[in-house]
């Protein structure tokens, strides 16, 4: 993935830990809502890009059963999803993740999880 240095830092900064696992070693940066093979870089904003472990990662993409649960956290997006929905930290309760880079707490309560 092909992000700016300014983008990476962001979300290095805001993104201290697995939002899945907590896990603080070895993450990497997830699109909420995919690219694509070679997918515009409309999609590389701050928003739309979450830290998360290899295995949670490798996993939204391979195992359906872990795709529905991040889709249920909002840890991956449908296309036509806009990203101003809040994620679930197993850490610390739902966020919004703002264009800024920054995120703020949210009341966002589901039974999904």
């Amino acid at each position: 993935m092909a992000l700016s240095l300014k983008i990476r830092k962001l979300i290095e900064a805001r993104d201290d830990h697995c939002y899945h696992c907590g896990q603080t070693e070895e993450l990497q940066i997830h699109h909420r809502r995919n690219k694509g093979i070679g997918g515009s870089k409309l999609l590389d904003t701050p928003d739309n890009l979450m830290r998360v472990c290899a295995a949670w990662n490798y996993g939204m993409e391979a195992d359906p059963r872990i795709a529905n649960q991040a889709r249920a956290w909002n840890h991956k997006l449908p296309l036509w999803e806009r990203e101003n929905l809040p994620v679930f930290d197993r850490a610390g309760g739902w966020w919004y993740l703002q264009p800024d880079g920054s995120k703020e707490r949210s009341d966002w309560k589901d039974a999904a999880f």
